[in-house]
């Protein structure tokens, strides 16, 4: 389904990874709770292995498609804007952009 089309999630002021903890409004988790989440998933539908994860899925050495090229192209990532090669979510960038590239301004 594209990403157009796909229900809106909507927090709940519960913790999503399951340990009930009430927390702030428009949060989906509890402080760190997002890779505790991420980690019991892996551990679930991946062999808790993220290597497996993407081989699983179509990409990384041996399917010929990098999942970060494909964040590129597809996922909404961008390239730092001073070409030293970091790649992330906008938001991310602005975060690597003020943390190594402020000096250089």
């Amino acid at each position: 389904m594209p990403r157009s089309e796909r229900e809106r999630l909507i927090p709940t002021g519960i913790c999503w990874c399951g340990c009930g903890k009430e927390i702030g409004l428009g949060k989906f988790f509890a402080q760190g709770h997002d890779k505790t989440s991420e980690a019991a998933y892996m551990a679930v539908h991946h062999e808790a292995s993220v290597a497996r994860l993407l081989a699983d899925t179509g990409y990384g050495p041996y399917a010929g498609e990098s999942i970060r090229e494909a964040a590129l192209d597809r996922g909404g990532w961008e390239l730092c804007p001073r070409d030293c090669g970091y790649a992330g979510a906008p938001n991310s960038i602005t975060n690597h952009v003020r943390k190594h590239h402020q000096k250089e301004s």
